[in-house]
């Protein structure tokens, strides 16, 4: 099984060859959470995730005659450009299967590192089998995203600097896909400081590493906004090392993972994708678990489309209070909307979206119903123009 060494070797290969990301305490987020955050950067990987490392070192370790095969690799787009790049870096062929729901954004990035990218399939597995026929046919090498020993020595190497900058931690809190990052991690991480705790993170949606360890059956479902950890199968080698050296796995819904999203946005000022934010989601979700511990949170990933960015921020912002959307009933004559309106400025929110229903409706015909999207400061200050709104004689309620 992989040793401390295997993962020393892999540091060696890679120095010079990527960033020693910042692993930097978060004061803010430890004030939330009630543990001692520190975060792991690896968004601010050239390609924006820590999968540049197990591809460096796996293909750091060709021999000439594999050289000049070429790789192929099957991925759902970090993994995908950790190969393009060193491929194209160290001068080699890569072609890159992908499933067809691949964000957009991390297709056209892999194209631009020089990867012939196929689109095939819906799920990882069936990627994996396209990506496994071409290899036997042309004779490409294989390079797994996970399930490789030089792909996860690569991976162990984040653990390595995290404990080198604070030698410390009680925790490491590790989202897992096919394992490959938990696996190399908890290798150096055990060996380096046996006493530590690490917890692995997945999504309810993809749980199959946690089914595969604890004999669970959780439905698996289409999508999540964690994609980069959405894997049905996990890895053989990474399942035998999960079981051997990380005490716990654990499981967050979409909701957790899109306010980590956020609030590593507005707190931290950095962009993670959903993979990247299921640490903190973790911690959201199990306060009492890591209180007043010092918790090691590896942010593996930066690659999200902003179209879905978009849509996560207004959805925090309605968790939070800070958009809402309210209906108000008024008699349907002249000036009811400017009373409104100004009844709504008065109490100090802003009016984002304004509609009218008159036939869809079950007032009077003499009366409107009046949608407004409004924002706000907080769940409190809806109450208060909802208050406002009563005062001043309207029918108003939050909707």
């Amino acid at each position: 099984m992989l040793t401390l060494q295997d993962i020393e070797d892999a540091a060696a290969r890679l120095q010079g060859q990527l960033l020693d990301t910042p692993c930097v305490a978060s004061k803010t987020l430890s004030q939330i959470t009630g543990a001692q955050l520190y975060l792991k950067f690896e968004n601010l990987q050239y390609t924006a995730s820590f999968k540049e490392r197990g591809a460096c070192n796996k293909l750091a370790q060709l021999t000439p005659a594999e050289r000049a095969r070429g790789v192929i690799a099957m991925s759902a787009g970090n993994h995908a450009q950790g190969v393009a790049y060193h491929a194209q870096r160290l001068g080699l062929r890569a072609v890159i299967v992908m499933p067809r729901f691949t964000p957009g954004v991390k297709v056209e990035r892999t194209r631009a590192f020089g990867a012939e990218v196929v689109l095939h399939g819906d799920t990882l597995d069936e990627a994996r089998a396209c990506a496994l026929a071409l290899a036997q046919t042309h004779g490409y090498v294989f390079v797994h995203p996970y399930d490789d020993e030089a792909i996860i020595a690569g991976q162990g190497t984040v653990a390595l600097e995290m404990l080198r900058a604070v030698p410390d931690l009680d925790v490491l809190v590790v989202a897992v896909g096919g394992g490959g990052l938990i696996a190399g991690m908890a290798t150096a991480a055990r060996a380096m400081r046996p006493g530590i705790e690490i917890v692995g993170v997945q999504s309810l949606r993809f749980a199959a590493m946690v089914d595969a360890i604890k004999g669970s059956h959780h439905p698996q479902g289409l999508t999540t906004i964690a994609d980069g950890i959405a894997v049905g199968s996990p890895g053989v080698l990474t399942r035998a090392i999960i079981e051997e050296r990380v005490n716990d796995l654990v499981l967050v819904d979409e909701g957790d993972i899109e306010q980590a999203i956020v609030m590593l946005l507005e707190i931290e000022k950095t962009l993670v994708e959903g993979a990247g934010a299921a640490g903190l989601a973790a911690l959201l979700k199990y306060p009492e678990r890591f209180a007043g511990k010092k918790v090691g949170l590896v942010l593996c990933g930066g690659n999200i489309e902003p179209l879905v960015l978009a849509a996560i921020i207004e959805r925090g912002m309605v968790r939070a209070g800070r958009l809402a959307r309210i209906k108000v009933s008024a008699r349907d004559v002249p000036g009811s909307l400017a009373r409104i309106t100004a009844t709504v400025a008065e109490a100090g929110a802003n009016i984002d979206e304004v509609h009218h229903q008159r036939a869809f409706t079950t007032l009077p015909v003499q009366s409107v119903a009046i949608e407004l999207v409004i924002q706000t400061r907080n769940r409190a200050h809806i109450e208060q123009v909802l208050q406002a709104l009563q005062t001043a004689g309207f029918e108003a309620s939050q909707h």
